[in-house]
C-alpha cells in the first residue's frame, strides 16, 4: 500500500507523517521500520498486518472516563516511531512486518463486520504498538467505522504531525496519550524522539474537543523528579485543563531496561501531588483504592468504583452527569 504523508526527492523520499521526517533512501526503512522506499515510492508495509485482535476493557487502554465499563475491539500492528528503552510491547513494536507475514491481510471492512458482530463492543481501538505507524490502514478503518455508527480510539505515543493529526481527528473519538516525561532530555535519551511534538498533539487534540486521557510511566531515577513533576501538572492543568484526566502507572522492567519497579510510595505521592492540581488521577499496574474509583468533583459524589477491571457505574446519568449535582464527567 503506498503511504500517505510523504515528498519524493533525488536523495530518497522524506516521510512527514511524524516529527522525525525520516529521509529514507531506497529500499531502506525509516526509524518505524514499516514505512519503506520502494522504487521511489513510500510503502506503508503494515497495510492489512493485524499482530494481535482481542475484545477489551475500554479501561485496559486505559481510558476511565470514555463509556466506563463497557468493551472494545482492540487491534495491533508491527513498528512504532519511539524506541523506549522499556517498552512493554517490544516484540511486536520494536519489530518490522515479519516475512511470513506480508501475504496475511485483513480488509478493514472485516473489522466493522466484526465490531458489529460483538455483543456489547462499542467501537474498535488502535493500540497494542504505536497506531501512527499503521496510519492509513488505520484511518481507512476508522470512517469505516465511523459510518457503521459505532466509536474509534487510538492508544499513541503523540508522535504525530499536525497535518495528518487533523485528517485523523475527524474520525477517532477518544484518545489516550503517553506522556513519558516532560524534558527534552528524557525523550530523547529515553524513546529517541523529542518533547515538544508530544505537548502539540495534545493541545490540537484539546482544541479538536476531543476526549483525552493522559498516561504516564513513572521510572525510579529516570523521569521521577518531583519538580519536574509539578511542571508536566501544572502545564497539564493549565494548557489542557483541569478535568484532564491523568493515569500514573507503575513501571516494571523490560526489554533494555533494569530498573527496580516503582515504589508503591513514589506512586502514590505523585498521585496525591498531582490531585492538587488535576479533578481526575488514576493509579495504574498497582492497586491504590484512593486513586482507582472516580468521584464528582463538585458533590464527591462515588461515581464509577473500580476493582482491577471489574467495574460499577454507580450515579451517572445516561449523558455522563453526577446524578446528584448534575456535572458532566464522563463522554457517554
Amino acid at each position: 500500500m503506498e503511504a500517505l504523508y510523504y515528498i519524493p526527492s533525488a536523495k530518497g523520499v522524506k516521510c512527514t507523517l511524524c516529527p522525525h521526517n525520516c529521509l529514507i533512501t531506497e529500499g531502506k526503512a525509516g526509524i518505524c521500520k514499516v514505512r519503506r522506499n520502494v522504487n521511489g515510492k513510500l510503502i506503508a508495509e503494515t497495510w492489512g498486518y493485524l499482530s494481535a485482535v482481542h475484545l477489551d476493557p475500554i479501561e485496559k487502554k486505559p481510558l476511565y472516563h470514555f463509556f466506563p465499563g463497557r468493551q472494545i475491539l482492540s487491534l495491533g500492528s508491527v513498528g512504532c516511531n519511539m524506541h523506549c528503552l522499556c517498552c512493554q510491547n517490544w516484540q511486536i513494536s520494536q519489530v518490522p512486518v515479519p516475512e511470513d507475514g506480508v501475504s496475511a491481510f485483513t480488509e478493514p471492512s472485516a473489522i466493522v463486520r466484526k465490531s458489529l458482530s460483538l455483543s456489547g463492543n462499542i467501537g474498535v481501538a488502535y493500540t497494542y504498538n504505536e497506531p501512527t505507524v499503521w496510519y492509513e490502514y488505520m484511518l481507512e478503518t476508522a470512517r469505516l467505522v465511523r459510518q457503521a455508527g459505532l466509536k474509534n480510539v487510538m492508544v499513541s505515543n503523540g508522535y504525530i504531525n499536525a497535518e495528518p493529526l487533523q485528517e485523523l481527528l475527524e474520525y477517532i473519538d477518544a484518545f489516550n496519550i503517553d506522556l513519558k516525561g516532560f524534558t527534552d532530555k528524557f525523550y530523547r535519551e529515553y524513546t529517541g524522539a523529542r518533547l515538544e511534538p508530544v505537548l502539540q498533539t495534545l493541545k490540537q487534540i484539546k482544541k479538536a474537543n476531543r476526549h483525552l486521557e493522559i498516561t504516564n510511566l513513572v521510572i525510579p531515577g529516570q523521569n521521577d523528579d518531583i519538580v519536574i513533576f509539578r511542571k508536566m501538572v501544572d502545564w497539564i492543568a493549565t494548557e489542557l485543563g483541569t478535568d484532564t484526566v491523568l493515569h500514573l502507572s507503575r513501571y516494571h522492567p523490560a526489554f533494555r531496561s533494569d530498573e527496580a519497579s516503582t515504589p508503591a510510595a513514589t506512586l502514590e505521592n505523585f498521585c496525591r501531588i498531582a490531585h492538587e492540581k488535576l479533578h481526575f488521577v488514576y493509579a495504574g499496574n498497582i492497586q491504590l483504592k484512593a486513586f482507582q474509583d472516580t468521584y464528582c468533583p463538585v458533590c464527591g459524589n462515588l461515581l464509577v468504583s473500580r476493582t482491577g477491571y471489574d467495574v460499577t457505574v454507580q450515579s451517572l446519568t445516561n449523558d455522563g452527569a453526577c446524578k446528584r449535582c448534575g456535572r458532566k464527567v464522563i463522554s457517554c
